[in-house]
């Protein structure tokens, strides 16, 4: 198992959080999407780890930049 953490701008409400769990949850091998909306954290558990730019796209289709 294996978990990555980023940072989200932009997320202001629980549908904004909604979105960005949905476009990463899209991705292959990911087991769950965890959002905190107060600090902008994105904590994804998935089976292998999953590449940057590949959750940074997903962030991106949502509407929303990864920015650490």
């Amino acid at each position: 198992m294996s978990t990555s953490t980023v940072t989200v701008t932009g997320m202001t409400c629980g549908g904004c959080a909604a979105s960005v769990r949905t476009e990463i949850g899209r991705i292959s091998g990911v087991d769950s999407v965890a959002v905190d909306l107060a600090d902008g954290l994105v904590t994804v558990r998935s089976a292998t780890p999953i590449e940057r730019t590949e959750l940074s796209a997903a962030v991106a289709r949502a509407g929303y930049t990864v920015t650490d």
